[in-house]
């Protein structure tokens, strides 16, 4: 790959399954860019065209229509090449789980091509910066959920790809080996490595991505830096929760949404929640109308947008709510 090109670049990528009245159009022109070393978050519902985008971009399956170039190579004319320059850890893994880690690691290297020298040099290499060392020399059936995923990123890595896929690294591990994974993928993005990540935690994408992009319905929605997409939204959000009835909360909101600077405001129980342009501004406006109005107030603050915010406001639903990808291969 030269210095200063793209490391993954699709011009109109397209796929759809199905023929006639059952043809369904998974992904419809898709445009990115993905520079080398950096961290790109590739988020997006079930159904959205995540995962066949993802796929394609590993040959996994054909290119539909449009152009895709990784690593500098063409994805659709020369897959043999493109699958020597990438490392794909998918949601499964693919460790032998008969085998210790230090085997599956030496066995990845030679089956890339690594020399008799030149595999175990390289998996002592990664056991040690991926802190392999304590259970490298166990069978993999008895490592721990966080122990495994961190053996299949060192599998991905072994060959030293270009590119690092990384499908749903963290799904299923608690908080300590989630935070010990993501300082593993900070450290190979400092390497050189590029890791382009699919991830339905927003705090995921928000911690580890340097640029993302959203993808519904097929399309590219938006893309940006986690900071320059939330920085879309409102300057903040005034959060309000008040002891009142029903009637009388809605009669607060549509207040609320009537004071200056204030886009939208929303009711949610108990919850009035306002987006405002000038987030200082617009709470000291509400808070003199709360007080005139002596609303009994249990709290009142301000909220700044979230990725999870970014991802409701274009495509009408939280990423929470969307869950994972299944195994079976939702698109």
């Amino acid at each position: 790959m030269n210095p200063g090109e793209p490391a993954i670049e699709t011009r109109a990528l397209s796929r759809s399954f199905g023929q006639g009245a059952k043809r369904v159009e998974a992904v419809r022109g898709v445009d990115l860019t993905v520079q080398q070393g950096e961290i790109f978050g590739f988020l997006g519902p079930n159904g959205a065209g995540k995962t066949t985008t993802l796929r394609m971009l590993t040959t996994l399956i054909p290119i539909g229509a449009g152009q895709a170039l990784v690593a500098g190579v063409d994805v659709a004319r020369r897959p043999g090449e493109v699958r020597q320059r990438i490392g794909y850890v998918g949601q499964l893994g693919g460790a032998d789980l008969a085998a210790t880690g230090r085997e599956n690691l030496i066995l990845q290297g030679e089956l890339y091509g690594l020399s008799a020298r030149q595999a175990p040099d390289r998996a002592r290499e990664l056991i040690e910066r991926l802190e392999l060392a304590d259970f490298a020399a166990r069978i993999a059936r008895t490592y721990s959920g966080g122990q495994r995923r961190r053996l299949e990123v060192a599998l991905g890595v072994m060959h030293r790809p270009d590119v690092l896929f990384l499908d749903e690294p963290s799904t299923g591990l608690d908080p300590q080996n989630r935070a010990n994974l993501w300082e593993q993928i900070r450290g190979l993005r400092a390497a050189g490595t590029t890791v382009f990540l699919t991830t339905h935690y927003l705090e995921e994408a928000d911690a580890l991505a340097d640029r993302l992009a959203i993808i519904d319905q097929g399309r590219i929605v938006t893309t940006g830096t986690p900071g320059e997409l939330k920085r879309k939204l409102a300057a903040a959000t005034i959060v309000i929760e008040a002891d009142l009835s029903p009637d009388e909360l809605e009669t607060l909101r549509a207040a609320v949404a009537a004071q200056p600077m204030v886009t939208s405001a929303s009711l949610s129980g108990r919850t009035v929640r306002a987006d405002a342009t000038d987030s200082a501004e617009a709470l000291l406006t509400i808070a003199t109308l709360l007080r005139s109005r002596q609303v009994p107030l249990t709290s009142i603050g301000l909220a700044q947008p979230s990725l999870d915010d970014v991802f409701l406001h274009e495509t009408g639903r939280s990423l929470r709510d969307a869950g994972p990808i299944d195994g079976a291969g939702a698109r």
